[in-house]
């Protein structure tokens, strides 16, 4: 007996021992986000878990948080990269 396949808009049934699918979204030049709560087992085995809803995960290692993104990959800028208008650069060639 081959499983039926999965049709369009209907519900997946979950079998014993399968977990609830997550959303990750890829931030270009930024954080990995990923619908919560998350649990996070790092380079030396330690685990760390967040309830949030909604979480950042660090993937330029600068955070002072990490695993968690605490958005210092906004400090640093990529050699090249133009300036932001908003970073007051335009008032100070004034």
């Amino acid at each position: 007996m081959t499983p039926e396949p999965e049709a369009a808009g209907r519900p997946r049934t979950q079998r014993s021992g399968e977990r609830d699918a997550r959303r990750v979204r890829l931030v270009p030049g930024g954080p990995m986000m990923v619908e919560g709560p998350v649990e996070v087992v790092l380079d030396d085995g330690t685990t760390v878990t967040c309830d949030r809803f909604q979480v950042a995960l660090c993937t330029c290692r600068r955070s002072h948080r990490y695993p968690f993104c605490d958005t210092s990959h906004r400090a640093r800028r990529r050699p090249g990269a133009k300036p932001r208008p908003d970073d007051g650069s335009e008032a100070a060639a004034s």
